[in-house]
């Protein structure tokens, strides 16, 4: 992509009215895509060393994996495009809960933080609300743009943690739900790098107009 179509001002005739996506917009759409391909890359690589690697000491590794796949999806949990701002907070507010309960138990657990969630499930109702955030970025993604990979994966993540925290999900079913996860995370991120822009800035005149109607209620 070339600088002058980055930096070049786009008018649009949305459904409230015409609309101008910045070179701003684009930068933000940039950033949303990164941090969702450095989620994908780190969960990826986390999955495999639990998957294809029978050396225990690779758990040491998964904290560090999973504090880069964090930050990554917090990136674009703030600049993903989402029309309904109550759902974002929501998703934001998720993310948040379950960052802080991670780094909670990195601090005062005393195994490494995959063999704490692993070994004690109830963890998963503060880790699993970053999955939780996660899973609404998928969905978000399924429901504007009909694509296969986010359908799945809507179903697969809260299957596999929801499975694990009853206990009805063996072990080999737990492997393949979480290769089938980090698989189709790193189709989406792929897919999502050739994707056309103002496909994920949607249609500012709707932001506008959801904007106003609030004002108008205060």
């Amino acid at each position: 992509m070339t600088t002058q179509t980055l930096s070049a001002s786009e008018s649009y005739q949305g459904q409230f009215g015409e609309f101008t996506i910045t070179q701003s917009d684009r930068i933000g759409v940039i950033i949303y895509r990164a941090g969702l391909m450095v989620a994908a890359l780190s969960f990826a690589i986390g999955s495999a060393l639990v998957l294809l690697n029978n050396n225990p000491t690779v758990v040491t590794a998964l904290t560090p994996l999973y504090a880069c796949f964090s930050l990554a999806l917090g990136v674009s949990l703030f600049t993903i495009h989402i029309y309904m701002a109550s759902l974002h907070r929501l998703l934001q507010v998720f993310w948040a809960i379950g960052s802080i309960s991670s780094a909670l138990l990195v601090l005062f657990s005393s195994e490494s933080l995959a063999i704490t969630v692993y070994n004690q499930p109830l963890t998963l109702f503060g880790v699993g609300f970053i999955f939780v955030a996660l899973t609404g970025i998928y969905f978000k993604e399924a429901f504007c743009f009909n694509r296969l990979e986010t359908k799945v994966l809507t179903l697969t993540v809260p299957l596999l943690l929801l499975g694990h925290l009853v206990g009805i999900v063996p072990t080999q079913g737990e492997s393949i739900l979480l290769g089938i996860w980090a698989i189709l995370f790193l189709v989406f991120a792929l897919r999502k790098t050739v994707q056309a822009i103002p496909a994920d800035i949607g249609d500012k005149s709707v932001f506008t107009y959801l904007k106003e109607q609030r004002l108008a209620k205060v």
